[in-house]
């Protein structure tokens, strides 16, 4: 196993400046030499969100993994390998190659299955749980890997309390995926139970006999809606891939998958 050593004040790149990964680049200002990001074909929200977190723009993602020390991919979850493969593309051949750090909703088996893309154990495995966290006290930022501790140390005294699960591969992504079996497979039992009462004319009576058992149906029921309408089109790949998880494991996977389904109709 190689040695790995990161300067003072490393250049940290973020693919991509969504709302976590501002919140992630702010967080690491003041450890870094300079925080950049790839502003080729991103939206108009991505750059603001860039701009506000006083993030440094350059051209392309091949710029931004030729000259960064470290690289956070943080992007929808089914978008995670082209991003390792296009950063992995770009320092091919070059005497230094950026760690990488995988801090998408992804199973284990996706984040070891990209570890080839980077020699030398340069991959980080990493999970966030928690919002964006501009203050402490909200937010988790789980690592794993032969590496973790560089990424840990990087994160010390920001508002993301990084913990380091240690050196195996895949045990945040892990950790991240048996979570998203509450926080987000089942919420959507409230958008399938929606549905089949509606389809099958027992809405009334539903609500009638949840009210009388003191559960909050419409108060639910709202709240994952809303949720879901914003963050659904996202989630479906998160819920694929915590399926995945789960068959690794040896679980049924019919929750995440039927979760997944929910938040496809959203």
């Amino acid at each position: 196993m190689s040695e790995w050593e990161l300067p003072d004040r490393p250049v940290i790149g973020i693919l991509h400046p969504g709302a976590m990964g501002a919140a992630l680049g702010s967080a690491l200002k003041r450890r870094a030499g300079a925080v950049i990001w790839a502003d080729a074909g991103r939206s108009h929200a991505t750059a603001k969100r860039a701009e506000l977190a006083d993030l440094v723009a350059v051209p392309t993602v091949e710029d931004l993994a030729r000259r960064a020390h470290v690289v956070i991919s943080i992007c929808p979850p089914g978008a995670a390998r082209e991003v390792a493969e296009q950063v992995a593309a770009a320092v091919e051949g070059q005497p230094r190659r950026p760690l990488f750090v995988e801090a998408n909703a992804v199973s284990p088996g996706t984040v070891t299955g990209m570890a080839d893309l980077f020699p030398d154990d340069g991959l980080v495995d990493a999970a966030v749980i928690g919002p964006p966290a501009w203050e402490r006290g909200t937010t988790v930022l789980w690592l794993a890997g032969p590496h973790a501790t560089l990424v840990e140390a990087l994160f010390a005294g920001t508002p993301f309390d990084a913990r380091h699960l240690g050196p195996e591969l895949g045990r945040a992504s892990a950790l991240k995926a048996c979570f998203a079996l509450q926080s987000k497979a089942l919420p959507a039992i409230w958008l399938a139970l929606d549905e089949a009462a509606r389809t099958l004319d027992v809405d009334e009576p539903l609500r009638a006999e949840l009210a009388r058992t003191g559960v909050d149906y419409p108060g639910s029921l709202d709240a994952i809606t809303r949720v879901a309408k914003e963050k659904g089109w996202r989630w479906v790949a998160e819920m694929e891939e915590a399926a995945a998880t789960l068959a690794a494991a040896g679980v049924p996977t019919g929750f995440s998958e039927a979760a997944a389904e929910m938040y496809r109709r959203s």
